[in-house]
């Protein structure tokens, strides 16, 4: 989707989704974005994005531009040169996976060293669908997001669980901080343009992978 058919908008909001690599970015997105869901996915290599356009109570339409990230870690060069211009980002961790959950304070430094405070972090543990293969309780979880101050979620793509909750509530808190007038000039500035949006010279690549499956 693009700029000309996503319609009219008060403001954009840009969201980043951020985690190691088979956590289920790819499938949560396209769960909220698009309603889909697919056991054998297509690996994100590089970035790609998606847009979502939301009313808020005030009246008021808000452009979610969001950021499919590669969690390999050679591809996080390119992640850290796209924190620039974010207003929220989703951290997400594979509750089947306990090495996924430990990188969360690399993460959360990576995070903190390319942000300002203004930006809003949720932590979300995926894969709940998969109980019997759960490493990470939920009380790990709630721990762990408390530690860095994080509001926490668990979610799954597979079965719709909180997907929908998860960015509702990243896109209420990025509209109640003093960002709005920063993605408002984001947001005329788009308008002005007949052009698409334009992902930089970074050419976003594929390959097929079993990244969702099991409740990405």
């Amino acid at each position: 989707m693009n700029d000309n058919e996503i319609g009219n908008y008060d403001y954009i909001f840009k969201i980043l989704l951020l985690g190691d690599s088979s956590v289920g970015k790819t499938c949560f997105l396209l769960r909220y974005s698009d309603d889909t869901f697919t056991e054998n996915h297509i690996s994100t290599i590089g970035l790609d994005y998606r847009f979502k356009l939301v009313n808020l109570e005030n009246d008021k339409k808000v452009k979610l531009q969001i950021w499919d990230t590669a969690g390999q870690d050679r591809f996080r060069a390119i992640t850290k040169n796209y924190y620039k211009g974010a207003h929220g980002i989703i951290l997400m961790y594979d509750v089947t996976n306990i090495s996924t959950f430990n990188n969360i304070k690399s993460w959360v430094t990576q995070i903190r060293e390319n942000t300002t405070e203004k930006i809003k972090i949720v932590l979300v543990g995926n894969k709940i669908d998969e109980e019997e293969l759960r490493k990470i309780s939920s009380d790990e979880g709630q721990k762990l997001a408390a530690e860095y101050d994080l509001k926490f979620f668990e979610a799954s793509a597979k079965k719709n669980l909180r997907v929908t909750d998860v960015f509702s509530y990243i896109t209420e808190e990025m509209n109640s901080q003093n960002i709005k007038k920063e993605a408002q000039e984001n947001g005329d500035r788009k308008k002005n343009k007949t052009n698409n949006v334009i992902v930089s010279d970074v050419k976003t690549k594929s390959k097929k992978t079993e990244c969702c499956k099991g409740g990405n």
